[in-house]
């Protein structure tokens, strides 16, 4: 084995600690991290943690808090950031076929688990985002009037609330690709992007983006560069939305509109529109011998408050959530 193989599997090593320690939010000793590292297919014991750890702890990407065990500095996180570039570029896309995959809802009983996004928010803007998310799924916009509130401390692997602000869950519609798949549909989660509206109805994409050729969730890019217009979408019937596409094979087009009425009647995700066989939808490229099924996304809520003014951090495509723990608005 060549030094140089040696060093790659050392960064990459060093690299999935940071992100262990960056996912946890609080101190972490070396046997949960070698527990973690396994996990994630790296065999590694808590010894060979340690000497992983003393080498962070040199270039202070580490910081040891006591006997709890380690942090990550910010000059970690930075590094984190800009690490392995190439192995992060799969990294969304993964995520969402182990999301899809753990997806259990049946509409048809209204039981099982779904995808939810994130978004947290001032305590102080509760009940004006509230009337917002309620003034825009009373105006009959395609999104799920399901949330679920999170109180400020909650910890998770995506995220941590804190003091003096509060999360709110709202229904994922990448948990449409997930009941797809439990009814034996192949699907491929392909796009993300803005797509106009003009008399409310779907015009046409403004730009997408891959989600296995990017590092970051391509909502979040749109929703940072404040490209949505969903509040002019309610009140016009003109504006921009975001929206994602999945491609299904041709053959299985019939069952899938089928299980896609089921959705839209347990009220899971809107559906911008189903494409024929090979051809293009709403400006979204699609392979021969496959269907674009373009839905709403779900963060399409959230992205109205925030045009308001209302500061919001927000997480797509973000965890499980038993739908029984999601209440309507």
């Amino acid at each position: 084995m060549t030094t140089t193989t040696i060093d790659s599997m050392v960064q990459r090593k060093l690299v999935e600690i940071l992100r262990i320690l960056y996912e946890n939010h609080e101190p972490i000793g070396a046997r949960l991290i070698a527990d973690r590292m396994n996990e994630r297919g790296y065999p590694i014991g808590e010894r060979g943690v340690r000497y992983h750890l003393r080498i962070l702890d040199e270039r202070g990407l580490t910081r040891r808090q006591g006997y709890d065990g380690r942090i990550i500095t910010d000059k970690g996180i930075n590094e984190l950031n800009n690490a392995l570039v190439g192995d992060r570029l799969g990294f969304i896309i993964t995520k969402i076929e182990k999301l899809i995959y753990d997806t259990t809802f049946d509409p048809k009983t209204g039981k099982g688990n779904v995808i939810t996004n994130t978004s947290i928010i001032d305590k102080n803007d509760f009940d004006r985002t509230i009337e917002i998310l309620k003034y825009v799924y009373d105006n009959s916009y395609p999104i799920s009037p399901f949330i679920k509130l999170i109180d400020e401390g909650t910890i998770t692997p995506d995220f941590k609330i804190p003091e003096g602000r509060m999360g709110i869950a709202t229904m994922c519609s990448i948990t449409i690709d997930g009941i797809m798949m439990k009814n034996g549909i192949p699907v491929n989660t392909r796009y993300g992007g803005i797509l106009e509206i003009k008399d409310k109805k779907p015009a046409g994409f403004e730009d997408i983006i891959v989600y296995d050729g990017t590092t970051i969730d391509p909502m979040r890019i749109f929703i940072a560069k404040k490209m949505t217009r969903v509040l002019d979408a309610v009140d016009k019937g003109s504006g921009k939305l975001l929206a994602n596409m999945r491609v299904i094979p041709e053959s299985a087009l019939s069952e899938a509109e089928a299980v896609l009425r089921s959705v839209i009647d347990a009220k899971i995700g809107g559906i911008a529109e189903i494409g024929k066989p090979g051809k293009s939808v709403l400006n979204a490229p699609v392979d021969m011998g496959k269907v674009g099924i373009v839905a709403y996304a779900g963060v399409n809520a959230m992205a109205a408050v925030e045009e308001t003014g209302i500061r919001v951090d927000t997480h797509p495509i973000s965890t499980i959530v038993d739908f029984k723990d999601l209440k309507k608005l």
